[in-house]
């Protein structure tokens, strides 16, 4: 590889072995990119990156641990220049406007966007966002994501959603503290907070609107 076209560094960070060895597969059959780092969890994958410093991270949102989206947080704040590309099962206009908001660069939902992985990281390392247009196209055509009207979690700050998406899933106050390393205390204000903005009595009420919103799969 010339000067001129140096090779594109990545890290993979999803918990399925089968998964990453197709994406590896795929960018390392081209000669400007190599996989320099595979990770099956967040924190992991974090530590990775700071390793290896890599031009691009391809990660998925559902991964044990503190998940894909702290993990795109945690990133970011370590080293705002870092392009990261998620590859993810969400196919929905939420998913994909947190996860823009928390710093990911570009969104492939898995339902159809491995054969884009390599276009999509060459666009990803330049700093161009790279939105997969058959499932998400309602992000590059303008679609009113803000309005509490179409998705009532448009209500929610970024901390506020990554709490909301963690309870839904069924963890418990102490656990979300430890994943986001704050203090039990914090969590339960913005639990407090998220049960106020969205109007909900109780924690059904919660997992329903998460499964209603697409964020958890019923």
């Amino acid at each position: 590889m010339s000067p001129n076209n140096p090779v594109i560094t990545v890290l993979l960070i999803d918990d399925h072995p089968v998964v990453r060895d197709g994406f590896r597969r795929i960018l390392e059959n081209t000669p400007d990119i190599r996989v320099v780092a595979e990770a099956d969890d967040g924190e992991t994958g974090y530590a990775l990156h700071r390793e290896h410093k890599p031009d691009v991270v391809v990660l998925d949102l559902n991964m044990p641990g503190i998940g894909g989206l702290e993990t795109v947080r945690r990133i970011k704040a370590h080293d705002p220049g870092t392009h990261i590309l998620v590859f993810s099962m969400h196919a929905n206009e939420i998913m994909v406007q947190r996860a823009l908001e928390m710093g990911a660069t570009g969104y492939l939902t898995k339902q159809g966007g491995l054969g884009q992985m390599v276009q999509a990281v060459r666009q990803v390392k330049l700093g161009r966002m790279y939105i997969d247009p058959e499932h998400v196209s309602c992000v590059v055509t303008n679609r009113q994501l803000h309005d509490a009207a179409i998705n009532p979690l448009n209500e929610l700050s970024k901390r506020e959603f990554q709490l909301f998406k963690l309870m839904a899933e069924g963890n418990s106050v102490g656990e979300i503290a430890e994943t986001l390393s704050i203090s039990s205390k914090t969590v339960g204000v913005h639990h407090t907070n998220i049960m106020k903005k969205l109007k909900l009595q109780n924690a059904t009420q919660l997992v329903r609107l998460a499964i209603h919103c697409n964020v958890i799969e019923s």
